[in-house]
């Protein structure tokens, strides 16, 4: 049986269409978020302190189980990185790597303003 040259043109473009589709989530990858203001104290006065350095695009991570001990809060940043999903990618694998070191049940996520 043979297709014409139209159906051929339009199942291609539908496959290709399907595969971008697809592959869109790799890199649109949405991570958990928390607003500055959860925050335990702590880890605000650390964001203060790497927000001079910090530019539009940087982002920070954080995990902690809970307000009062200090060795089982994390904050970790990507500062100077060129684009946002980049900083946030890598300030969740850096956060990931610590909050496993350091045996913190909370799981890390996104600080954002």
């Amino acid at each position: 049986m043979a297709y014409s040259s139209y159906f051929m043109s339009r199942l291609r473009a539908c496959l290709f269409a399907a595969l971008i589709g697809g592959s869109g989530t790799v890199y649109g990858q949405q991570h958990p978020t928390m607003r500055w203001a959860e925050l335990p104290e702590l880890l605000k006065e650390q964001w203060r302190s790497l927000a001079t350095e910090m530019n539009d695009n940087s982002r920070c991570a954080a995990a902690f189980d809970g307000s009062s001990d200090a060795s089982r809060m994390i904050l970790k940043c990507s500062i100077h990185i060129r684009m946002a999903a980049e900083g946030a990618r890598r300030a969740m694998k850096y956060c990931e790597e610590e909050r496993l070191r350091l045996g913190v049940r909370a799981p890390c996520r996104v600080v954002v303003r």
